[in-house]
């Protein structure tokens, strides 16, 4: 059974107020030293920052990664603020929500497939989890990858249709693309299509954005790849959010997702 999308989710306005007084937005854990360490990373060129995207040498000058990061993300825009608390803007959030929303309502009506994946098992995989369960019971075909698949010294798993990687006899965090690359591959292998559409975070979604699929994901201020990818077009959206609090403090975005999806609440 599940509930009335629109019965159980918050409005935006204590949406806002949930996501700031959790710290998913608003005033993040994440420290500004921490950002623009990243956000130099990925001028530089080094592709673990890149998270499967190719960027080419577009991205180069690390002030341009800082303005787009305060664009669509809400960090401190100044420069020279270079220690301390940085931010993410939880309007921006509840922005990016609503265009996920109108992603996962057409791959409802067009009865997509649909892969979910996160390299945040201990935090997103809530998110992802109630994702997959409403858009299987909505009449999407939720993907789940071939047994045996290995990336990264690990195998690739799948827990209620959200895939992750399992390594030393635990669910791991995961920035690779590598993972993402490797189901993919098998399913072109196995003479399958690959996915309508991607929601995932981290390499997961950097990789299958790259790919050309179809892609939403989430993504914390310190992790600027998908929101470049986004400014790009490699990925349709990314939404800003601290992507590693405790998994129930998502609850009440993941019921406004669903609601502006028209997407069924799990009971």
């Amino acid at each position: 059974m599940s509930k009335d999308p629109a019965a159980a989710a918050p409005t935006r306005r204590a949406l806002v107020s949930h996501l700031i007084r959790t710290r998913i937005a608003g005033d993040v854990a994440t420290s500004r030293e921490n950002n623009l360490d990243h956000y130099r990373e990925l001028a530089e060129g080094n592709r673990y920052y890149w998270f499967g995207l190719d960027l080419g040498n577009r991205w180069t000058d690390q002030e341009a990664v800082l303005d787009l990061m305060a664009e669509r993300c809400g960090v401190v825009p100044d420069a020279g603020h270079r220690s301390g608390q940085d931010t993410i803007d939880p309007e921006l959030t509840v922005d990016a929500l609503d265009r996920m929303a109108v992603v996962l309502h057409k791959a409802v009506e067009n009865r997509s497939r649909v892969l979910l994946a996160t390299g945040h098992p201990a935090g997103l995989y809530a998110v992802h989890h109630e994702l997959a369960a409403a858009l299987r019971a909505a009449g999407c075909t939720v993907i789940t990858p071939a047994e045996h698949l290995y990336a990264d010294g690990g195998e690739i798993r799948h827990l209620a249709a959200v895939s992750m990687l399992h390594r030393a006899g635990g669910l791991v965090h995961t920035h690779s693309p590598d993972p993402m690359r490797e189901i993919l591959t098998a399913l072109e292998r196995d003479g399958q299509a690959p996915p309508d559409l991607v929601v995932a975070d981290h390499g997961w979604a950097g990789c299958a954005g790259g790919r050309g699929i179809d892609t939403v994901g989430f993504a914390d201020c310190n992790d600027p790849a998908l929101f470049v990818g986004e400014a790009e077009g490699s990925l349709l959206v990314t939404v800003p959010l601290d992507d590693n609090v405790p998994p129930h403090h998502y609850a009440p975005m993941t019921a406004y997702l669903l609601a502006a999806a028209g997407l069924p609440v799990p009971a």
